[in-house]
């Protein structure tokens, strides 16, 4: 027996189950779906929605997003994920784009003359250090970087292989609860 729900401008109209050949009993224009594989099951009155072959189905009262609005959403949350911040050394890190792009070329500085000191902004302000310590920011920015990177690359992964649930969009991050919340203010 199979679980197959009949899809109406965007909506699940009906439910049947059957060990028919679903082709075979209503006429081709009736669009149905099969929902074996689908949890929850899709009741009367969900949301749904094909994209690029695939069904999604959602509750009347959960918005219904495509694939293509939930990567933009896993995006957004990378984005702002990245620049959380990081703790090197007893120093906490801005990590936004503008800080990124200027602890990279301090970073090259420090490679190019193993001598470099500068004076370093972080975010409870200035500190004076040298080429080792500024290697080591940039390794630890990069490194949350791309570990923000690579959860949203696990997320699409999981929105294109149909098995993306929206708890999953909190889970998996790299933590920046190390950072003493004192030295925020």
């Amino acid at each position: 027996m199979s679980v197959y729900v009949r899809v109406n401008a965007g909506e699940v109209f009906e439910q049947i189950v059957t060990d028919g050949d679903i082709t075979q009993m209503y006429p081709l224009s009736l669009v149905f779906v099969c929902v074996d594989d689908v949890e929850p099951v899709p009741l009367i009155g969900w949301h749904a929605v094909e994209s690029g072959g695939v069904w999604h189905f959602s509750p009347p009262d959960a918005p219904l997003m495509t694939p293509e609005q939930l990567s933009a959403m896993v995006a957004a949350e990378r984005f702002k994920r990245e620049a959380t911040g990081v703790f090197v050394d007893g120093l906490v890190i801005e990590t936004t784009r503008d800080s990124q792009a200027l602890i990279a070329s301090t970073g090259l500085s420090a490679v190019l003359d193993p001598e470099y000191r500068c004076n370093f902004k972080t975010v409870t302000g200035f500190v004076e250090i040298g080429a080792a310590q500024i290697i080591d920011i940039a390794k630890a920015v990069r490194a949350h970087v791309q570990a923000c990177f690579d959860r949203e690359l696990t997320l699409l992964r999981s929105i294109e292989a149909g098995e993306y649930h929206d708890e999953m969009l909190a889970e998996g991050w790299p933590d920046s609860s190390s950072i003493p919340t004192a030295d925020l203010k």
